[in-house]
């Protein structure tokens, strides 16, 4: 009866709008009628007159104010929208046309008969941890009881509350739900549509293209889009990370600039006269030796001790040695403080190196892949940017082949695991499986906000009740409770802070490496140098190499004995290169062939060993004759020790001298040797 009266209400403004345009007409020009045929081309003269004259009509009539706009469509008017109650209809709210709605806020009261108590609900759902799980031994298992998670959780005590029960049934095709292009819907969604459920409970995000074509509750939680991507495994520190401040080239080259300033050294020594130095002015007999006391050995050590900021004795004493030395270790300086300064940077804080750190360093790169699930609300979301770099990464995500989209978010994991490959996924699942697995990361922060809710048909009598529960639980902390269960039990490390933090011995174990090592080294050098001097004696005494090792060593370990006294016996032959010349030697008796190997090995210091045998034994002892100057060495004495030389002045003088005392005959036994104590005094 109602449509009835509607469409004659509608018959008469139509006609009264028609007799008011063709009034109108009539005014202002006359009407002429004639008959026309449909298939006939000819057209009515008055009707574009006509038409404009309809649109300009404009009047209240049975079905509210009538008004056209200039595509001849009604505009400006109103619907009421009726309830119907067992006592007939009821007006519950005005719709206007420019898409406004009014409604009167005491309408729409549930009835008793259309609350949840005892009412039984099914409820659709989808398989993801931790939201809805099945459990490990469901087979055993009926009903509901297969289930476990946050969602299930939440839904028994929204159960309680609100005392109705339900039946959990997992969605038929598996996906959360999206449009297809011929309007209908997938998933969930499309159940709810469908009718096919009450509910959707679980990882299910609010947007506003399904609130369109369902209900939802409030949201029960709050995330966002976020970026999940594996740890970058930086190099472990390893013993030898002490060396890691300065690259190989720049050791390589300081261990090139040492030898060049051991070189430099060595030849500024040599050429300056001022190196050149009698160690013995007060001697008579000695004023015509001249030493250097940088040696090969000396001038590789020098350096060494300077670079290592504890000098050394040797120091230079002619301006260009000093130019070296200074700048060695002004050199030093900088390199030391240096080393100092990026070892604190290098082992006190170690930064996690992510090749990623942004949403737009993803999106300007194509080395690392990305990409979300198939289907769901973060494919959505970046469908419908309008911010252009989601632009970007959607146009990528969209057109790349393969496809970087994934089925469920377990295949995403396992993507993200095997291959440069970036997940983009709600904040809440990410949490989820980094707590699980620690070789997963969050890159950057949110990407949006938004909620889960529970989904409902359009219309459906249970969303404030289904709200108000979900309120409850939240006041009550129940939620919060529910989500520490299900979201803890990683055992991840907490990530470090990067504030200094004491150095392990994975960070520098390896000094103490090389500590063992230079100590082992320094005892079998110790070793080797007292098995070469012992043989030497062994050879030179005439006695067995064991026996006169045992001796050395009986000596050498000796805690009464502090000075030595060695055997020595009288020079029985003149070969070896040295004593060629016996008529040139100056000495009152033979010295050892011993002493000149000694004086050979010693480390730049004329009377290291026993002393050179053309120039004296030592400083403890003197020349047997002492108002004789002894000549110039023999030529291979100076090869020998390279370091002593005659100055010109002194050798000029001795040329005017007579010829040299010739030495006793070989057989001559050697004379006394005095106490060095009383010679000491004596100089």
């Amino acid at each position: 009866g109602m449509w009835r009266r509607l469409s004659s209400a509608l018959m008469f403004d139509a006609v009264h709008v028609v007799v008011s345009a063709v009034r109108e007409l009539n005014r202002s020009q006359e009407i002429g009628v004639k008959p026309l045929s449909c298939t006939s081309p000819l057209i009515w003269q008055h009707g574009t007159s006509l038409m404009n004259y309809l649109r300009m009509v404009e009047y209240d009539g049975l079905t509210g104010h009538i008004e056209f706009n200039s595509k001849g469509q009604r505009t400006n008017y109103t619907l009421k929208i009726l309830e119907k109650h067992p006592a007939g209809h009821k007006e519950i709210g005005i719709w206007y046309s420019n898409n406004t709605l009014a409604m009167n806020s005491t309408s729409l009261d549930l009835n008793a008969s259309e609350t949840l108590a005892n009412k039984s609900l099914v409820v659709t759902t989808i398989l993801e941890n931790p939201y809805v799980m099945r459990k490990s031994n469901y087979q055993e298992y009926q009903g509901n009881d297969q289930y476990e998670g946050f969602c299930v959780d939440m839904l028994r005590e929204l159960a309680d509350i609100l005392k109705f029960s339900f039946k959990i049934k997992l969605v038929d095709d598996g996906l959360y739900g999206a449009p297809e292009p011929n309007g209908s819907w997938t998933g969930m969604v499309g159940e709810l549509i469908n009718r096919k459920a009450d509910l959707a409970v679980a990882g299910f995000t609010i947007t506003s293209e399904r609130e369109k074509v369902i209900d939802f509750s409030k949201p029960f939680m709050t995330l966002g889009i976020s970026i999940l991507y594996r740890v970058h495994l930086g190099r472990k520190p390893g013993y030898f990370s002490f060396l890691d401040p300065f690259s190989p080239a720049v050791w390589l080259f300081m261990l090139l600039a040492y030898l060049a300033v051991s070189c430099v050294l060595f030849l500024a020594a040599r050429l300056s006269p001022y190196e050149w130095y009698n160690p013995h002015p007060c001697l008579r007999e000695r004023r015509d030796i001249l030493e250097n006391q940088y040696t090969l050995g000396n001038s590789l050590w020098f350096p060494v001790g300077g670079f290592m900021q504890q000098g050394s004795e040797i120091m230079p004493r002619a301006l260009s040695t000093r130019c070296v030395s200074g700048v060695w270790w002004a050199f030093t300086l900088i390199i030391i403080s240096s080393y100092t300064a990026n070892l604190a940077a290098f082992l006190t804080v170690q930064r996690m190196e992510a090749p990623i750190e942004s949403p737009d360093d993803l999106a300007d790169q194509t080395n690392i892949q990305y990409g979300t699930i198939h289907g769901g609300s973060t494919m959505t979301f970046f469908m419908n940017s309008r911010y252009q770099t989601y632009q970007r990464m959607w146009n990528y995500m969209y057109s790349k082949q393969p496809s970087v989209f994934v089925k469920s978010t377990e295949e995403g994991i396992a993507r993200v695991l095997n291959s440069k490959y970036a997940f983009l996924m709600e904040s809440t699942m990410n949490e989820y499986y980094r707590s699980l697995n620690c070789n997963l990361t969050q890159i950057g922060g949110l990407l949006d906000t938004k909620g889960y809710g529970i989904g409902m048909p359009l219309g459906s009598p249970y969303r404030d009740e289904i709200t108000l529960g979900i309120l409850q639980l939240q006041e009550s902390n129940r939620l919060e409770i529910l989500k520490r269960r299900w979201w803890e039990g990683g055992q991840c490390p907490k990530e470090e802070d990067h504030r200094a933090k004491g150095l392990g011995m994975e960070n520098i174990g390896g000094i103490f490496v090389v500590l063992i090592c230079g100590l082992i080294i320094a005892v079998f050098v110790a070793i080797m140098e007292f098995v070469w001097s012992t043989r030497r004696t062994a050879e030179t005494d005439e006695v067995s190499v064991c026996q006169e090792m045992l001796t050395e060593f009986r000596n050498a370990v000796s805690c009464k004995k502090n000075s030595r006294s060695r055997r020595r016996r009288p020079l029985t032959s003149t070969g070896g290169g040295v004593l060629r010349h016996p008529s040139r030697l100056t000495l009152a008796g033979p010295r050892p062939i011993r002493l000149i190997r000694e004086m050979r090995l010693s480390n730049g210091k004329l009377y290291s060993g026993a002393g050179c045998p053309d120039l004296g034994p030592g400083p403890q002892r003197l020349l047997e004759d002492p108002l004789v100057a002894p000549p110039a060495p023999p030529r291979s004495f100076l090869q020998a020790c390279s370091h002593v030389r005659i100055c010109q002045e002194c050798r000029r003088i001795q040329s005017l001298r007579p010829a040299a005392l010739t030495p006793p005959p070989p057989g001559a036994s050697p004379p006394p040797r005095p106490d060095p104590e009383a010679d000491v005094t004596a100089i």
